[in-house]
């Protein structure tokens, strides 16, 4: 079987991921595994990122990922390969999508066109995330968790001893 067959037997598995799909692991060239937030839209997941959005280092300059879909108790349903393509302000493509994913966008301070606007002047990137060949399956899954240790941050807090209402007395 060639990989365009294989790859078409398998596209129902990832467009019905797809369509369900609120938060994807995206993983770029050399980085780890991270969870965005992602709208499914026109067979494929578009991601923001930038100043006053999700962090995403570098997705915005990646020509390719690696996207995981959780089911909702959290089981992997598919890994695929992903072409990233973004999507440019003032173009063709970001007059119909840029509206769309603001529409989804939960807690955003504003109205659409105020946050479509935002994304377009403070350097916001909204990305693409295209199916670009098969999904991995069977042998080609990894068997582990892929739960990576925490990265280091400056947001530490100190421990404290638990608080109790009144002192315990032993006899």
């Amino acid at each position: 079987m060639s990989d365009e067959v294989e790859g078409r037997a398998a596209t129902p598995l990832v467009d019905e991921a797809l369509k369900k799909a609120a938060v994807a692991w995206v993983r770029v060239p050399d980085g780890p595994a991270l969870a965005l937030w992602c709208v499914p839209l026109e067979g494929a997941l578009f991601v923001v990122s930038g100043p006053g959005e999700q962090t995403a280092p570098g997705l915005a300059g990646a020509t390719e990922a690696e996207v995981t879909l959780r089911g909702d108790h959290g089981g992997r349903i598919v890994t695929f390969p992903a072409r990233v393509s973004r999507v440019e302000p003032e173009s063709e493509p970001w007059a119909s999508v840029a509206p769309a994913v603001a529409g989804k966008r939960l807690n955003a301070s504003g109205s659409v066109t105020d946050l479509v606007r935002r994304w377009a002047t403070d350097g916001c990137a909204l990305n693409r995330l295209e199916p670009a060949g098969p999904p991995l399956a069977g042998s080609a899954l990894p068997d582990d968790s892929l739960a990576e240790p925490p990265r280091e941050t400056p947001a530490v807090r100190q421990t404290r001893k638990p608080f109790r209402l009144h002192r315990v007395r032993r006899r």
